[in-house]
């Protein structure tokens, strides 16, 4: 199992919007969810994806994606904009579901669980991190973590450093997902 947070500073709360990307850039959210869980001709089964939409206009929104119970979600963006719009109105959609679970309560409760991660490019080279059992990486989405934000998370995680670099949040969870593959495979 493993679990990635994505804290969207200005991702939309609720069901109006006309695109993912006017809708609090919702588009870098749904290319974290497709990075997350599709693989080519299949979904990661053993993935949860959350995202924290902090935008209007009833912040936050806890976004919670299981990869076990996913079904009809195809990966292209006109699909999950009608995805995302459907459960922001309070739709049921198999594998989503979305509540008032603040970052704050979410992080508590996977550091009771689980070993997190903070992906940030000053951390320690995470090629010389033992990734502990049924990880959860946090990251920002394209603006970042807001500094308050990380604080808190460190104070239940490591910082994790993919490359000096910034790399696209959608990219991140790629190399994440090789490196606990390739680490799979080699066990």
């Amino acid at each position: 199992m493993r679990e990635f947070v994505l804290y969207s500073r200005k991702g939309r709360t609720d069901s109006k919007f006309t695109s993912l990307r006017a809708a609090g850039r919702l588009d870098v959210v749904h290319e974290c969810i497709v990075a997350s869980l599709f693989l080519s001709h299949g979904i990661r089964r053993n993935v949860f994806f959350h995202a924290l939409l902090s935008g209007p206009p009833f912040p936050p929104l806890h976004l919670c994606i299981d990869g076990s119970r996913l079904r009809n979600a195809p990966t292209d963006q006109g699909a999950w904009k009608e995805i995302l719009r459907n459960v922001l109105s309070g739709k049921f959609h198999p594998g989503l579901n979305v509540d008032k679970t603040s970052f704050e309560a979410l992080l508590k409760a996977k550091s009771n669980e689980a070993p997190i991660y903070v992906l940030e490019e000053g951390g320690k080279n995470i090629l010389e991190v033992d990734i502990g059992k049924n990880p959860v990486f946090v990251l920002g989405d394209h603006i970042g973590l807001p500094r308050k934000v990380e604080v808190f998370a460190l104070r239940y995680g490591e910082k994790v450093s993919l490359a000096k670099q910034p790399y696209l949040a959608a990219s991140c969870i790629n190399i994440v997902n090789y490196l606990l593959d390739r680490k799979a495979i080699l066990s």
